[in-house]
């Protein structure tokens, strides 16, 4: 029995690279890298803190479609364009994670799919 639930969205990369925004499999969802894309542009345009909230929500999102929500996050991987700004993306991650408190890593990468995008972040999670 496959018991593993494929979730998509709009993003003009999922076809092309052929992957899903999140796969559930038994009680775990994993939330391929997200950004702030949109096809009219970047949502939050170069404010990190508001891309990096975009993407959170587009994260809660999935995670709600897939029978899941925040309180499941057991990690998220956060990757940045400049670390020097890793304080504004912290700030945005902690107010939507609070005492939630997923474990976490934040690194420094040389740039993403589009120029525009500042941060990308994954998520795990596990529903009891």
């Amino acid at each position: 029995m496959n018991d593993r639930t494929h979730l998509y969205t709009d993003s003009k990369w999922e076809p092309i690279v052929g992957y899903s925004r999140a796969l559930r499999i038994g009680n775990r969802v994993l939330v391929s890298g997200t950004t702030a894309s949109a096809p009219e542009g970047v949502v939050g345009g170069n404010d990190v803190a508001a891309q990096t909230t975009e993407i959170l929500r587009r994260i809660d999102e999935v995670l709600q479609r897939a029978g899941a929500s925040l309180d499941h996050v057991i990690t998220t991987r956060i990757y940045v364009t400049d670390i020097r700004r890793w304080e504004e993306v912290g700030q945005a991650h902690g107010a939507v994670f609070g005492d939630i408190r997923p474990t976490t890593t934040m690194v420094e990468v040389s740039g993403l799919v589009d120029p525009a995008l500042l941060v990308e972040i994954e998520a795990e999670a596990q529903i009891p």
